[in-house]
């Protein structure tokens, strides 16, 4: 046991944690188990744990008014990268702390700011850890606001999501319905707008809009401050052939390495898109439909626990090696 953790086991007071615990993120068959080695761990560390259970039909944002009106200021996001950004959206610029415990499939936001997957490594986080301010990115569409943590897709990938992530989990029957908008949705012409003032017009498939260092397939798009640097990483897919889609899609090292001339990066705090035909618009998996968007980062919009520096080396470290 080390000294940190010892002094919260004898020293510090109880703090109220609101623990929000999806069940149906990553392996269903073991959430009843996984929930209470969860709720020992934060007991253990003298969290007292609230649960509130992610359902189809539950208020996530009814929850967080309601528990930071009674003085929570700790909320715990249990689950994958879908149950992570919707917390994330309720608390950003609010007085509060949120905690992540990564449980889901591809977990690319717990990768990306250094939270092991392990739940006693991942909840001792919550205590000993180090409170930062993070950046989130935001599109408005239709007239409304949407916060995101990790990525908005402008284009193909928006539109193959849904059909690609139940295949994902199991369901190869929309493999005909990936593989036939994948093969058939023609390039459009797209038009994007840099920080308001830099324009440029092409003929592409999509754009991705990245607060992260990892989206998708735990598929590198920046470098590990990309969260805290004020900036969106911007790539626009001009009109190179599917082949050389899947080529940068899913190329060893990702899109931080010299890529394909038909795709371009830019690093910029603003983007306004549109699309001639129109092109599907979605933010961490929520789809909004076709349209033009604007894309902004709200910087240091968040508070979380995460790693110290020396905890994260140690961390990547051990990774490297399993």
């Amino acid at each position: 046991m080390s000294e940190m953790e010892a002094s919260y086991l004898t020293e510090k007071r109880r703090r109220r944690a609101k623990l929000i615990f999806n069940p149906a993120s990553g392996s269903t068959g073991r959430s009843p188990v996984q929930l209470m080695d969860l709720i020992r761990e934060m007991q253990r560390w003298k969290l007292v744990p609230e649960v509130f259970l992610i359902e189809p039909d539950c208020d996530v944002p009814a929850m967080v008014e309601e528990s930071l009106a009674r003085g929570v200021g700790l909320f715990v996001a249990c689950g994958g990268d879908g149950t992570v950004s919707s917390v994330a959206r309720e608390l950003a610029g609010k007085r509060a702390t949120m905690g992540i415990i990564p449980t889901g499939t591809q977990n690319n936001i717990a990768l990306s700011l250094g939270i092991p997957k392990a739940i006693p490594e991942a909840v001792a986080l919550l205590r000993t850890g180090r409170r930062l301010r993070a950046d989130l990115g935001a599109v408005t569409y239709g007239g409304a606001r949407f916060p995101f943590f990790e990525v908005c897709s402008v284009g193909l990938l928006a539109s193959i999501f849904s059909s690609g992530d139940e295949i994902q989990h199991g369901h190869v029957e929309r493999l005909g319905d990936f593989l036939g908008k994948f093969v058939g949705s023609p390039p459009s012409k797209i038009h994007v707008v840099l920080d308001g003032r830099t324009e440029i017009e092409t003929v592409g498939h999509f754009v991705l809009l990245c607060n992260m260092p990892y989206i998708g397939r735990n598929f590198a798009v920046g470098d590990e401050r990309s969260f805290r640097d004020g900036i969106l990483d911007v790539y626009l897919f001009r009109d190179i052939s599917k082949i050389g889609l899947l080529n940068c899609l899913f190329r060893r090292g990702g899109l931080g390495e010299p890529q394909n001339p038909g795709v371009q990066h830019f690093r910029v705090r603003s983007a306004d898109i549109s699309a001639t035909p129109d092109m599907t618009v979605m933010a961490d998996g929520v789809t909004f439909g076709k349209g033009g968007v604007h894309a902004e980062i709200l910087r240091g919009a968040i508070a979380l626990m995460l790693p110290r520096a020396e905890a994260r080396k140690k961390s990547e470290v051990k990774e490297s090696t399993e």
